[in-house]
């Protein structure tokens, strides 16, 4: 260990004790979210953030995650140690107390770490609270100290069990089934959520080994020396870019350093992914506000100041500067101030001036010092502005039609007659025929029918423009009246449930990926909010004498046969929606009380991201190899 100054030092006293455990066992979507499988995920996420903290804090250069045969969990880290010296108060060690009380770490008061993610000194103790069991092994002070944890509970005194010249910390850990209705880990999950932290801690080395199955063990290594510039490279891999640099641009002060990266591609979707001490602000704050200012400020300034935009233009919005970019944008500061519905929206209002007097500096620097790629930007920028006067006309028809005059609604929605949108459902459904049957089968009450004409714009490959003048686009946002991008309203939401009722066939699937596609892009808020579902219709009707069951997949079809002890049984499977009267669709697939929606979320911005652009891009390759991967995975494929 290096010497820093004492108020760096990491030990017993750097340990501020708030509170206990008592109510994580009870209430522990309160803590992690969830007791399916996005909290048992959160559980692996905050002990790695702990080992994060220590690489944040120039301590610990190696991450090593293993995901065991017996479904637990092991993190490794080379920082130093979790103290280990008796706190007086308790009589306990600081170890024992950080990791049975729940606001107890060095993340509190001054002391321990200047920067720090995870949960703020919540997330090892939860972690441990909702462990069938919990072991951690300490390198510390010449020795190795080990204890062990039940349920929350120290069953073991810390003992040292040896002697050794080496730091760190290791966390073995088994999700309480008590607790967890899933407890099969998904190795892609966490395999992308340590590639995203090894991306925002540049020479932070994390290897991710899955034992699971001993016939096929995994290992990945994640080790990127050019930080969140390898990330930029990463998200565009498979975009066609227009720039031969990436912009890289960084700022440090006492209290606060931001990095941020960007390139430009040649697609119509900007792409800003923001992080705070490696916690993803999914809504955005005040450090995005401050990159925003700044990038359209800056490219206004160069391309007047080159001649590019005359005195008699106008200047370029920040919707045209951001056309085609990706870019991350990384903030890491003392004191972080979390707002918004998900607590991930960053308040600190001094943090906009700090990122925005930065990237202002820099990338002007840049544009300087690459007349090329700047040209190629300002072009891009001026192209997506001439775009934008077109665009704009088709949304203002959009946004004049009030959602108050039923004669501003689009002529093929068959309304219901319920006007309080929380109760209120809409079935945007495959063709004209489906949605005759679909009429005929809702309940007019609570539900609406949107007929939608076949396949809907690819607006992953289409301008603004080409998007907003499509007619089946525009019925669609008339009739959910939210508006899209900026002028997005979920407040002005028509319904609290957008169905996606297509053919259980490939066509129909290309129609769901083009809808779900169309949603991410232009109002990924509407699926935050949990209001987009995907309608399940059965596959085949099955007459056993004179009982009719429906079977959604070919698995449940064979299941059904094998359970009716060898009755004969006739089997019709449906081509499309249009082949089931209004009594089978509403039995099957509208009724709420028999039929199986899935409801879509994102849970990795950035996955879906580049999921969305593969499937839907200009990659073919790409596009091949990813149906290859998740071929069997019709869950994966359906969301």
């Amino acid at each position: 260990m290096e010497e820093k100054d004492l108020e760096e030092a990491y030990d017993a006293k750097s340990i501020t004790v708030l509170d206990g455990l008592e109510a994580v066992r009870k209430r522990p979507g309160m803590y992690v979210g969830s007791t399916g499988t996005r909290g048992l995920h959160h559980l692996v996420y905050e002990a790695v953030d702990n080992s994060i903290d220590e690489a944040m804090a120039g301590y610990c250069k190696h991450i090593f995650v293993t995901l065991e045969e017996d479904g637990s969990v092991a993190v490794i880290d080379d920082g130093r140690g979790i103290p280990v010296g008796e706190i007086p108060r308790f009589k306990k060690s600081a170890l024992e107390i950080v990791l049975t009380m729940l606001h107890a770490g060095g993340k509190f008061g001054s002391g321990g770490y200047k920067v720090s993610g995870g949960l703020h000194g919540v997330g090892i103790s939860v972690v441990n609270a909702l462990s069938e069991w919990l072991e951690v092994e300490v390198g510390r002070e010449g020795g190795v100290f080990s204890q062990r944890f039940e349920r929350g509970k120290a069953v073991s005194k810390l003992e040292k069990v040896g002697d050794t010249n080496k730091t760190g910390t290791i966390i073995r850990f088994k999700p309480d089934p008590k607790i967890f209705e899933e407890l099969e880990f998904k190795h892609d999950t966490i395999s992308q959520r340590l590639r995203e932290m090894a991306y925002l801690n540049a020479g932070l080395e994390i290897i991710l080994e899955d034992k699971r199955d001993p016939n096929e063990p995994r290992k990945e290594t994640f080790l990127y020396k050019g930080g969140i510039s390898d990330f930029v490279q990463f998200l565009n891999s498979s975009k066609e870019t227009i720039q031969k640099r990436i912009i890289f641009v960084k700022g440090a002060r006492e209290d606060a350093e931001v990095e941020v990266s960007m390139q430009y591609n040649t697609g119509f979707i900007d792409n800003i992914f923001t992080f705070t001490n490696n916690i993803n602000t999914h809504e955005g704050g005040t450090h995005l506000i401050g990159f925003k200012a700044a990038l359209t400020r800056t490219i206004n300034d160069y391309a007047r100041t080159h001649g590019h935009l005359k005195d008699k233009d106008g200047s370029l919005t920040g919707e045209d500067v951001r056309e085609g970019l990706t870019a991350v944008v990384s903030v890491k500061m003392q004191e972080p101030q979390f707002e918004g519905q998900t607590k991930t929206r960053l308040g600190n209002p001094d943090i906009k001036g700090f990122v925005e007097s930065t990237v202002n500096a820099r990338l002007a620097e840049f544009l300087e010092e690459n007349p090329g790629d700047a040209k190629n930007i300002v072009n891009k920028a001026l192209t997506a502005g001439r775009a934008r006067s077109a665009a704009r006309q088709a949304r203002e028809l959009v946004r004049r039609q009030s959602i108050l005059e039923s004669s501003s609604l689009p002529g093929k929605l068959a309304d219901c007659s319920i006007k309080d949108p929380s109760l209120c459902e809409i079935y945007l459904v495959e063709g004209d025929s489906a949605g005759g049957s679909a009429k005929q089968a809702r309940d007019r009450s609570f539900q609406a029918i949107l007929p939608l004409r076949g396949k809907i714009l690819n607006v992953e490959k289409a301008g603004p423009s080409r998007v907003f003048s499509s007619l089946e686009i525009q019925a669609l946002i008339t009739a959910l009246g939210t508006n899209v991008r900026d002028d997005f309203d979920i407040e002005k939401a028509r319904y609290h449930r957008a169905i996606i009722m297509t053919d259980a066939d490939v066509d129909g699937a290309h129609i769901r990926t083009l809808l779900l596609t169309f949603f991410y892009r232009y109002m990924p808020e509407l699926i935050e909010e949990g209001y987009v579902y995907v309608a399940q219709p059965p596959l085949y009707r099955l007459t056993i004498g004179k009982k009719h069951i429906y079977a959604y997949d070919d698995t449940e079809m064979d299941r059904v046969i094998k359970e009716n002890d060898g009755k004969k049984a006739q089997v019709q499977r449906f081509k499309g929606l249009g082949e089931m009267n209004p009594e089978q669709l509403w039995e099957t697939t509208m009724d709420p009380a028999r039929r199986n929606l899935l409801q879509v979320n994102i849970d990795d911005a950035v996955s879906a991201d580049m999921m969305f652009n593969t499937l839907m891009g200009n990659d073919v390759e790409s596009r091949r190899t990813f149906i290859q991967e998740h071929a069997s995975d019709v869950r994966f494929l359906d969301i």
